[in-house]
């Protein structure tokens, strides 16, 4: 996560920058070493240079596994926004991968729980969002997308559950990712004041602070099957702390020194949140931080 979000908007990652904020969130170098090392391993980076003058740069794999994550991101701010509306369709995905290829069948379904999905039964899916795309492309992938059975429903039940309010219950965890959501808002407050409060923050307090929120958005969000407010329970949690965060960025935004040496995070999240959330004010922060 540390080196994900360090990633420049040229695909490079500088050394110095990781080994500072790193250090500051408590890590050691040798951590760090070990990490790269393994990244340039798994072929996630590649890696010019030695010790802190060194320069990571994300492979064109890294950059594509990625995106995603900002869509999905995206999506969540348009649903908290009224922008993204339930049309009533349960979309369904079905595999029968054969045993010889276990490895592909295994990260296939992986696959269907990160983007959302939820087994109905043995080698059946559901997913209360348009997914099709994001399967379809991990099922060629894996070379397994004549397996793939692809399938859309607005009458779905289970057993004699067929309330989509009910069946979101019985098919998601929601107590367990409202409890991820819960702390993520109590670590996005006091952030929030430190961001909006008149003392000056370094460089290095500004990415170690941003670093903080993303992982613990990413932590939230990763067992979030983003499902469309219609379907859960008000009020819902995510919402809420997603606001935090979102004003947190608004004010690391208004802090960021300008240039293209700005690590793609910030990009990413000031983007998502320069619309809604540009007028951020000193009032309104004092508001949200309760």
């Amino acid at each position: 996560m540390l080196v994900h979000a360090l990633i420049r908007e040229d695909g490079t990652v500088a050394a110095d920058e990781l080994y500072t904020v790193a250090n500051t969130l408590g890590m050691s170098d040798q951590q760090v070493r070990l990490c790269v090392k393994r990244l340039v391993a798994e072929g996630r980076f590649t890696h010019e240079g030695r010790g802190r003058k060194a320069e990571l740069r994300a492979t064109a794999d890294t950059v594509r596994a990625l995106a995603p994550n900002a869509d999905f991101l995206r999506h969540a701010f348009r649903q908290d926004a009224g922008e993204a509306p339930w049309d009533g369709v349960w979309h369904l995905a079905a595999f029968a991968v054969p045993e010889s290829a276990r490895t592909a069948r295994d990260s296939l379904r992986e696959t269907l729980l990160h983007l959302g999905g939820s087994p109905l039964q043995g080698g059946l899916y559901v997913c209360a969002n348009a997914w099709e795309p994001y399967v379809e492309d991990a099922a060629r992938r894996m070379a397994v997308h004549d397996a793939l059975t692809l399938l859309t429903t607005t009458d779905l039940r289970r057993g004699a559950t067929h309330d989509p309010v009910e069946l979101a219950r019985a098919l998601w965890p929601l107590p367990e990712i409202a409890d991820r959501y819960h702390r993520l808002a109590r670590i996005a407050r006091p952030r929030l004041k430190r961001l909006t409060g008149s003392a000056a923050l370094a460089p290095a307090e500004l990415l170690t602070l941003a670093i903080e929120l993303a992982a613990e958005l990413s932590r939230a969000m990763e067992p979030d099957p983003l499902l469309p407010p219609e379907l859960l329970p008000r009020p819902w949690p995510g919402a809420q702390a997603r606001e935090l965060v979102a004003r947190c960025w608004a004010a690391l935004r208004a802090r960021a020194e300008d240039g293209g040496s700005r690590p793609a995070v910030f990009r990413l999240y000031a983007d998502l949140t320069r619309e809604l959330y540009a007028d951020l004010t000193r009032e309104e922060a004092d508001r949200v931080t309760g």
